[in-house]
């Protein structure tokens, strides 16, 4: 079987396939129209998130078995016409899933104890001490809606603290000892923080808008590691201001699909943005809660392991 290679990737990937006899091509700078033209050469393809994999490209790669995309998600795929057409799919979830609760985490405790504000203020040599008195996680309600592989390692990574863990997931019974499966109503209801750990779907675009972040009972923490598209950066920005959300940690935007060093301009800088970047409350990453050393090594054994198990 041939595999193209169209992102890098941990060198197991390659080694590992070629030991077990697939013949590996990479081409990591031809343009989607150039991979188009001889993808039919292509028994299986392995890719990040270099372009999307739609109909056309689908069309053209009559001997495709496979996909493989080294990351947690396929919505850079079109997956429905994939599996019409015998199309295994392979993502990695596993892979950076205890990077991903890490990173979570981390976002939280970051807020809880103002330590970005307090860092930036004593390297201006200012000693605030009663300005950046933090507020302890024991006690508070996590609240986590999807709970995959990424909301079952923060879930877990939680059980250091003595708090209370409750999730809301589409599908029924996902809930284990970590963590309480409840409806979307009692998440609201009760949580003083809500993590976020959904893929992009059709469910989940502009899901944290206005009237779901006032259908919640008390101000509540908002942490976002999953997709940029779930939350609507100005409803976000509205609850913010008026307390409703007391502030926020975006390993993911909404605006990070554009050319993101483009918005620093202040003709393109969009008013909800700018608000994000000044805010003492809000901490930013840009996209790296599953992206780890670690992480790289086994986002790629997962697909190895995953395509020898099918085709091996």
């Amino acid at each position: 079987m041939k595999i193209l290679h169209i992102d890098t990737n941990h060198s197991l990937l390659l080694n590992q396939l070629n030991d077990v006899g697939f013949q590996n091509d990479e081409d990591y700078t031809s343009s989607k129209e150039e991979i188009i033209a001889k993808i039919h050469l292509y028994d299986g393809v392995i890719i990040r998130s270099r372009f999307s994999i739609d109909k056309p490209f689908l069309d053209k790669a009559t001997n495709l078995k496979f996909i493989g995309r080294v990351g947690a998600g396929l919505e850079n795929i079109d997956c429905e016409y994939a599996k019409s057409k015998k199309i295994s799919l392979f993502s990695a979830p596993e892979g950076n899933r205890n990077a991903v609760g890490e990173h979570s985490l981390a976002m939280l405790l970051s807020l809880f104890n103002k330590l970005n504000k307090s860092d930036r203020e004593v390297k201006k040599g200012k000693w605030f001490r009663e300005e950046n008195r933090g507020i302890e996680l024991d006690g508070k309600t996590i609240g986590i809606i999807g709970y995959g592989n990424m909301g079952k390692s923060f879930a877990k990574k939680l059980q250091g603290f003595d708090v209370t863990s409750i999730c809301y997931d589409i599908k029924p019974n996902v809930g284990d000892k970590n963590c309480k499966q409840v409806s979307i109503n009692e998440l609201q209801e009760r949580s003083d923080v809500l993590s976020l750990h959904t893929p992009q779907t059709e469910l989940t675009k502009n899901m944290v808008n206005f009237d779901f972040i006032n259908g919640f009972r008390k101000p509540f923490w908002l942490i976002n590691t999953a997709r940029g598209s779930s939350v609507v950066t100005k409803d976000l920005v509205s609850a913010l201001k008026s307390d409703k959300i007391l502030g926020a940690g975006l390993d993911v935007l909404e605006y990070e699909k554009s050319s993101f060093e483009n918005l620093f301009s202040d003709a393109k800088m969009p008013t909800p943005f700018q608000y994000l970047i000044n805010s003492d409350d809000v901490i930013l990453s840009p996209h790296i809660a599953g992206w780890t050393i670690e992480s790289k090594e086994k986002l790629a054994q997962t697909i190895v392991n995953k395509i020898k198990e099918k085709f091996c």
